[in-house]
């Protein structure tokens, strides 16, 4: 297709939403290590597991082996009502930096939750239901997950009690008002309401929470409460599973247009959103058919890639979940309070940091007021305001395609616009008032997080 006619928006029509998630896992040589037993330090085993998860989604998570797993008609009926999502060509930004490269963004924000979070929330109260529990419990950061859970739970009919992290909670009671509408109890975490969250607070009096924090409320209230799972809205494989849809959209939304992006970029605090859009072109490049620069960018007040250590260790601040080997911070780390927005996990998806560490994708650490200028930058020229999340993408692409403007390289860049910004106003007030400021933890803050991670030797 030549440059002239290639459209603004490149959508699939209904009948090409893909009917299977790919499972990044089945092509990775160097497997993620195993999530392991605090008490044992052996692998976790699905009995293990069954009081905490779904059942179906543990064989989702502890899948290794299978390529492509079929998505269930009624979630792919579900998804018919928001997906496919445009493929968008950024024109107007690409004039506005002057710059020969070629921006590409996957929007995921033209549903109700105004993020990509619903692709895996519908999924995980799908297999909630079919499995004939009363309800599921989670954690929120910035409240999109939380938002897009109590709309699948509100579907299928499913309790849904969320512990949204304090800080978020405070700034966003918009948000927290969309998740009351789907029927959803919304706690600010750390709370009094759990024996795990009076630790917390005991311990850090004041703290305005982590999600950390939020994960050891919701897995208490999930394992004390019958007829009840815990869900998590990124991190584990099954999330990055069934957000691979962002990624088989995008790719083949690039082959009916006969282009190939060479740069990818994806935000990444837990990384559902990162996983599920680079999850075909990572495949790709580990089968060796094709090869992509895949960067994963991060906030300078949370950089767990960037500055965190390759370890086991605790997925949540009370620690009781399971260890997962990945880049963290540690589980008692804590993000600043005026870091706005979510990206706020101690620690990145397994297979993210696998990939990560066998040096098959990069990662960038910016600083929050360059974000929000990006995203100002990018809400003036390309008519969407995004999520302070998302910005940190955007961020980097423009970045990117500045670069190619010096080098005059042609290149076309991808990144993932996870959503839209419309409940983080007051962060926005905050950027445009001059009084959002950057924060960057220091060595010795870091080491108070390292100093906490399990002493294993495996």
């Amino acid at each position: 297709m030549s440059e002239n006619k290639i459209p603004y928006k490149t959508y699939l029509d209904e009948n090409e939403i893909p009917t299977k998630w790919y499972n990044m896992r089945a092509d990775m040589k160097n497997k993620p290590a195993p999530l392991l037993n605090p008490g044992t330090l052996e692998p976790m085993t699905a009995e293990e597991l069954a009081p905490v998860f779904c059942e179906e989604l543990i064989a989702q998570e502890l899948n290794n082996t299978d390529a492509y797993i079929d998505i269930p008609e009624e979630i792919l009926d579900f998804y018919k009502m928001y997906r496919p999502s445009p493929l968008v060509r950024a024109y107007f930004l690409e004039k506005a930096l002057d710059t020969p490269a070629k921006i590409y963004y996957k929007f995921e924000g033209n549903n109700t939750s105004g993020s990509h979070k619903l692709n895996s929330a519908i999924a995980q109260a799908y297999y909630a239901k079919k499995q004939g529990l009363k309800g599921v419990t989670t954690e929120t950061g910035a409240g999109q997950w939380g938002t897009a859970l109590s709309m699948a739970c509100s579907y299928f009919g499913l309790d849904c009690k969320v512990y949204m992290v304090k800080v978020s909670y405070e700034q966003k009671p918009f948000r927290r008002e969309v998740m009351r509408v789907y029927g959803a109890d919304v706690t600010p975490s750390p709370s009094t309401t759990t024996e795990i969250g009076k630790r917390i607070l005991e311990a850090h009096p004041g703290t305005t929470g982590s999600l950390g924090c939020a994960i050891s409320e919701a897995v208490e209230v999930a394992t004390h409460s019958e007829g009840y799972r815990y869900v998590l809205g990124s991190v584990l494989n099954q999330v990055l599973l069934h957000q691979s849809v962002i990624g088989l959209e995008a790719k083949a939304a690039f082959d009916k247009l006969g282009v190939k992006p060479d740069v990818i970029i994806g935000c990444a605090g837990g990384g559902s959103n990162l996983g599920g859009l680079i999850a075909p072109f990572m495949g790709e490049k580990l089968r060796g058919e094709a090869d992509y620069r895949i960067i994963a960018v991060e906030p300078a007040s949370c950089p767990s890639f960037t500055r965190g250590k390759f370890a086991y260790d605790f997925c949540d601040t009370g620690m009781v979940c399971p260890l997962a080997k990945m880049y963290t911070l540690g589980s008692g780390f804590i993000p600043s309070a005026n870091h706005a927005g979510g990206l706020r996990y101690h620690g990145m998806s397994s297979t993210l940091s696998q990939l990560y560490h066998d040096g098959l994708m990069e990662a960038v650490s910016v600083e929050q007021t360059s974000v929000f200028a990006a995203a100002e930058q990018f809400a003036r020229v390309e008519g969407i305001l995004p999520a302070p999340e998302s910005s940190h993408a955007i961020r980097a692409a423009i970045d990117e395609a500045l670069k190619c403007k010096e080098t005059g390289e042609e290149k076309t860049i991808l990144f993932g616009l996870t959503g839209t910004g419309y409940f983080d106003m007051v962060a926005y007030q905050k950027y445009n008032d001059g009084e959002m400021s950057d924060y960057i933890p220091t060595d010795e803050d870091l080491e108070k997080g390292f100093a906490g991670l399990p002493k294993i030797d495996l």
